[in-house]
């Protein structure tokens, strides 16, 4: 009888703790959420580098806002950057461990870094959070049919011509 109000109270804190982790996507600062359109906006027309500086410039008013993590992964992955872009998606995925967007983003990033048993254990995980109907599972699984898109420079593809010249 004695450990009845310190179980309750347990109990209680357990329950509260539990349901904040489990709330709903917060909203961003309106601010963020006007330099996230801006940079979509700009990534959209082929502005790259206004585009990182907008979703940075969002990231900054906003930190806490684990979306902007996902445009700045999207937006180094339009400058080739993959491996910056994996970066930004384990961020994400630290925040929120079943965010689909950013395993199906960053098995298409390693993907085109050439790590392609990495992508399939991203698809893997993704049939088993949301099963083959969600659009995330569609998305790496027809970026993997179609095969690493290697932009890997070789040293065949760099070697000059033999030129023979008088001295």
């Amino acid at each position: 009888m004695r450990f009845t109000p310190v179980a309750f109270a347990l109990a209680m804190a357990v329950a509260v703790t539990s349901s904040v982790g489990y709330g709903a996507q917060r909203e961003a600062d309106p601010r963020a959420a006007a330099l996230i359109a801006e940079g979509r906006s700009e990534l959209a027309s082929g502005q790259v580098q206004a585009a990182t500086d907008s979703f940075e410039a969002a990231l900054a008013i906003d930190p806490g806002y684990t979306p902007i993590y996902l445009e700045l992964a999207e937006a180094a992955r339009a400058s080739d950057l993959q491996g910056k872009a994996i970066h930004y998606y384990r961020v994400a995925l630290k925040r929120d461990p079943n965010n689909l967007a950013a395993i199906s983003g960053e098995g298409e990033a390693l993907l085109e870094k050439g790590a392609v048993e990495k992508a399939r254990r991203n698809l893997a995980q993704l049939e088993s959070i949301c099963g083959g109907d969600c659009a995330e599972t569609r998305q790496l699984a027809s970026a993997l049919a179609r095969g690493a898109q290697s932009s890997v420079l070789t040293a065949e593809a760099v070697a000059p011509d033999p030129v023979v010249t008088k001295n």
